[in-house]
């Protein structure tokens, strides 16, 4: 472990089990227009797949990061229950999806850094998504993101749920928040897959190793985000932090840039 990591860790107030940070996880920590506002300025966000439709859970544009044009992706769970519930808790449909690989290409046209914020606790499973090629959706946001030739870096700051959470995380670095759970699906399903009852998701959560310690000790997250009630100060940390490690990826070439990125998932 790095030695700003070991410093992160050493904040944590107390060891949860992996059951309360699924339970922390799935609470309102942090929201996706707050996270907008406290780390860039000049955000203009734009909408539309330019297909289909605008998914609202899928808020995107550009932004400026210390003064520097970047692409920002975030999965928005909403607020209030009706913005809860027209956003269905964060789980993009097929057009939110293909919203975020049109701003990944307009991003790789003008040479812009990506960064994306994920919270979702999957892609939406509903009828009309899986007519519309959810399924396609998610498979060419991952192929369109190992393509890339600019920076990528990606932060599950809740839920990273399944395929859904992976579409946004092909990214060249991804960092999860202290209390974020990223995983194939949530310990309920895989309660139910494996023991035939759902009941025992908190044994699941257990043995998943879906935890942002968990993840970091294998090598499969790069970054600890420490969570503080003063979110001012962690969305400082994540704009400096932001800002060193693009500095460092753009020293990269755009060829560089992409088997970087294609090693480090061939590497799991």
């Amino acid at each position: 472990m790095s030695a700003d990591i070991l410093n992160s860790l050493k904040i944590f107030k107390r060891e949860l089990t992996p059951a309360q940070v699924v339970k922390k996880s799935r609470e309102d920590r942090f929201m996706a227009r707050e996270i907008i506002d406290g780390i860039f300025t000049d955000f203009v966000e734009l909408h539309g797949d330019r297909l289909s439709g605008d998914d609202m859970s899928v808020i995107g544009g550009i932004a400026a990061l210390n003064g520097q044009p970047v692409t920002i992706i975030v999965i928005d769970k909403g607020t209030d229950i009706h913005d809860k519930l027209s956003k269905r808790n964060g789980s993009p449909e097929p057009w939110g999806y293909r919203k975020a690989q049109r701003l990944m290409q307009q991003a790789e046209r003008f040479h812009r850094p990506i960064i994306t914020f994920i919270n979702t606790p999957g892609a939406f499973p509903g009828k009309e998504a899986e007519a519309q090629g959810q399924g396609e959706a998610i498979a060419k946001s991952i192929l369109e993101s190992m393509k890339l030739t600019v920076p990528m870096i990606a932060i599950v700051y809740g839920e990273g749920g399944s395929g859904g959470a992976l579409a946004l995380a092909t990214a060249n670095q991804v960092w999860m928040f202290q209390n974020a759970t990223y995983s194939i699906l949530s310990p309920e399903g895989f309660a139910s897959i494996l023991w035939k009852d759902s009941k025992r998701s908190d044994e699941a959560a257990a043995v998943m190793g879906l935890t942002a310690k968990d993840l970091f000790e294998k090598d499969i997250i790069e970054y600890i985000v420490p969570e503080s009630h003063n979110h001012p100060r962690v969305f400082n940390l994540i704009r400096k932090r932001l800002d060193d490690e693009i500095k460092a990826l753009n020293q990269l070439t755009p060829s560089e840039l992409v088997k970087q990125r294609r090693a480090r998932f061939r590497a799991f």
